[in-house]
């Protein structure tokens, strides 16, 4: 059946993850019955990065297989009709070749926002994670570079972690602030479980000053998840776009521009 290939935002606040569970909600599951409803008939979706309970994307990235003829703007309005208020498609179109949400990627980006101000905010507290203590992005930005390059990453991975290999290629981790926000940017070939998370957790404890700015690399060294900070909160971190060979045609996140030169021309 043709295929269909769909970038999708969403504020994971009030679901269980992004994959469909029997006694919880997700996100899968509300996004596949509204596409149902569009189709006609059951509608299964594959995502490039499955998130976990309270985390958010700006643009995740599915495939769907239909035999339904519709135009990609219905697709769009019709089943964000169907949608709750948050969790939107944003754009659609046809899948080329053998695209695969999942399989075809070859990087991943994330972006983790953190309040860095003396009191919560009524307005973002679930799209970001408050940290009262002033952080030095500067050197949260210089502790990340210790981790670009290839590397073992069973510090920064959860213990549950189900992946048959530790190692990771990391393109780029990018620190800077924005007035009392304090963004981290960072990209791989792919995550392990939990991966981004422990490491902003180390990040704040540099950014803080608890620990030395090389720590990271001491932390790769050790490969012992027990050593690092705590894993920080799921509602900072935000899947921000997924990059795909340039055959498939699939809209890239601007960010993706910082990618090493080797990443961008890859068109396997």
């Amino acid at each position: 059946m043709p295929r269909i290939v769909l970038g999708v935002e969403y504020d994971g606040s009030a679901y269980a993850g992004w994959q469909f569970q029997q006694h919880s909600p997700s996100v899968q599951a509300v996004l596949q019955s509204a596409l149902s409803r569009i189709a006609q008939h059951p509608v299964t979706v594959l995502c490039a990065g499955r998130t976990d309970a309270g985390v958010h994307a700006l643009e995740q990235v599915v495939h769907f297989d239909t035999d339904a003829v519709r135009d990609p703007r219905a697709w769009v309005l019709g089943v964000n009709s169907y949608l709750p208020d948050d969790i939107r498609i944003i754009w659609s179109q046809p899948a080329v070749a053998d695209f695969h949400a999942r399989y075809s990627a070859i990087a991943r980006f994330y972006r983790y926002i953190i309040l860095n101000r003396s009191m919560k905010s009524a307005l973002y507290g679930r799209q970001s994670t408050w940290c009262a203590y002033a952080l030095d992005a500067e050197k949260m930005h210089q502790a990340g570079q210790y981790l670009l390059g290839e590397h073992d990453f069973t510090s920064f991975r959860a213990q549950s972690c189900q992946s048959q290999s530790p190692s990771r290629l990391m393109h780029f981790v990018d620190v800077y602030r924005d007035e009392q926000r304090v963004i981290i940017d960072i990209c791989a070939n792919a995550f392990l479980h939990h991966m981004v998370r422990n490491i902003t957790g180390v990040l704040l404890d540099v950014g803080m000053g608890r620990q030395p700015v090389d720590w990271p690399l001491a932390l790769l060294a050790i490969k012992n998840r027990a050593a690092a900070a705590v894993t920080a909160p799921p509602q900072g971190l935000h899947l921000g776009g997924v990059y795909y060979p340039e055959h498939y045609q699939i809209p890239r996140h601007p960010v993706f521009a910082k990618l090493p030169a080797d990443v961008r021309r890859f068109d396997g």
